[in-house]
């Protein structure tokens, strides 16, 4: 899946992942490949990308809007 992680001054993160954790409001929670689409409100926290060649990378945010639709994941980050 494709997944963008964008601030208000720059994109950080853009390309092909096989699994994002995300800090949601009500819980943390977990994206895979061909996963429902979905609109949630993030809190302040750590985004865990694992990209396909298993590398992880960790982002911290602090709160936002993620959207999961077609395989493709957005992150609206503060």
């Amino acid at each position: 899946m494709y997944l963008e992680i964008i601030t208000p001054e720059k994109k950080l993160f853009s390309g092909d992942v096989e699994s994002i954790k995300l800090p949601g409001v009500e819980g943390s929670f977990g994206v895979l490949d061909n996963h429902a689409p979905i609109i949630a409100s993030l809190k302040k926290g750590t985004v865990k990308v694992t990209d396909t060649k298993k590398q992880v990378e960790n982002f911290e945010i602090n709160g936002g809007v993620v959207e999961v639709l077609k395989n493709k994941v957005i992150v609206l980050a503060e």
